[in-house]
């Protein structure tokens, strides 16, 4: 069984590594106290998240009670506080900064983030002063390190999981386009993935929003092809026919499936199953084909679950084409299955083409 992570990380060993780096900058830091604050009898229960937010609490109350004191020891001590842990730093700023000091707190989240990540301090600032607070990232998205740079973009994501909502930029996605175009062609690839993300995310409230983006992008580097190819994954998957088209995709009426069979129509959770069919190109030149397949999976309550899986993209000259595919019925850490009635879509260019039913016993 993998580890969890709530067991890898805020262990006591690297708790008392961060009090020691800490103390070495603090040196009337309580590292005795401190330890015995965060490990009280309730922190093996918490989650790693929670455990976050339980050790930052605990630094409040032995770190300095002037803000601008306790920010400048934390900066001190950044470069040398590792892993997970480091994640309390930017955590201390969201809780305490938002009503203390804005530029002080801003700042030190630019820091932080270099160190760990600050992408889900900044939100509260955001969401208190868009204006305001996304004016500095679009500085920051020029900084000269691409950690902060990446932060400039992740930071402000509409839809970051795990993350505190951004209810105004969901609603108008305007103030993060600047930061957006700044960072397109960025020299690194996790900046540009950040930025992919964050299109992709804008996609899900305003799509026309993100196509106009992607639309305006297209062709300008072979990276900004593949940043917005990535972007465009959700409405890719959903058949967004502008999407699809601005791909090069082909008329889905001239492709058609036949003969979708099934090796077993009943088969049992953690059984893979096999299915095949056959693939007909009728244009009369070569086309370009997404193809995909969905499963509509029977969950907890009896609700139906639809999930698309990709099998290809290739061009095709017209004719007939075998196609064959597997799909493990195994529970994963995220998916369970249930049993009952499922049913399996074979999709051409974001249109159905063929559906077969199969039945998932316990």
């Amino acid at each position: 069984m993998a580890e969890r992570l709530k067991d890898m990380f805020f262990t006591r060993d690297s708790v008392e590594a961060m009090a020691n780096a800490l103390a070495e900058v603090y040196p009337r830091f309580e590292k005795p106290r401190f330890l015995n604050l965060v490990f009280d009898g309730t922190f093996e229960e918490k989650e790693l998240k929670a455990r976050m937010r339980h050790v930052t609490e605990r630094l409040v109350e032995v770190l300095p009670e002037d803000y601008g004191e306790a920010l400048d020891m934390l900066e001190r001590a950044a470069p040398q506080v590792a892993g997970f842990e480091a994640m309390c730093l930017p955590d201390y700023v969201e809780v305490h900064g938002a009503e203390s000091d804005w530029e002080r707190s801003l700042d030190a989240l630019a820091l932080f983030t270099k160190y760990s990540s600050s992408e889900f301090a900044i939100r509260p600032f955001i969401n208190a002063d868009p204006k305001r607070a996304m004016a500095y990232m679009l500085q920051l998205s020029k900084d000269k390190n691409s950690k902060v740079r990446r932060f400039a973009s992740e930071g402000c994501r509409p839809r970051l999981p795990w993350a505190m909502a951004l209810p105004d930029l969901k609603k108008d996605p305007q103030l993060i386009l600047p930061i957006l175009k700044q960072l397109k062609g960025d020299e690194d690839e996790a900046v540009r993935r950040s930025v992919a993300n964050n299109l992709n995310d804008i996609s899900k409230d305003n799509p026309e929003i993100a196509l106009e983006v992607c639309e305006a992008w297209r062709g300008e580097t072979e990276n900004t092809d593949t940043l917005i190819k990535h972007a465009c994954r959700t409405m890719l998957k959903a058949g967004e026919p502008r999407a699809l088209r601005l791909f090069g995709f082909g008329d889905p009426g001239e492709i058609e499936v036949s003969q979708l069979a099934l090796d077993q129509n009943a088969l049992a959770i953690g059984q893979k199953l096999r299915f095949g069919f056959t693939l007909k190109i009728g244009t009369t030149a070569e086309t370009k084909v997404r193809l995909e397949y969905a499963v509509h999976f029977v969950k907890a309550r009896g609700k139906v679950s639809r999930k698309v899986f990709q099998i290809k993209e290739a061009t095709y000259l017209p004719g007939d084409y075998e196609v064959s595919r597997g799909h493990s019925f195994a529970d994963m850490s995220t998916r369970r299955h249930y049993p009952g009635e499922h049913q399996l879509e074979i999709i051409v260019n974001g249109i159905e083409k063929a559906r077969v039913t199969l039945q998932l016993n316990g």
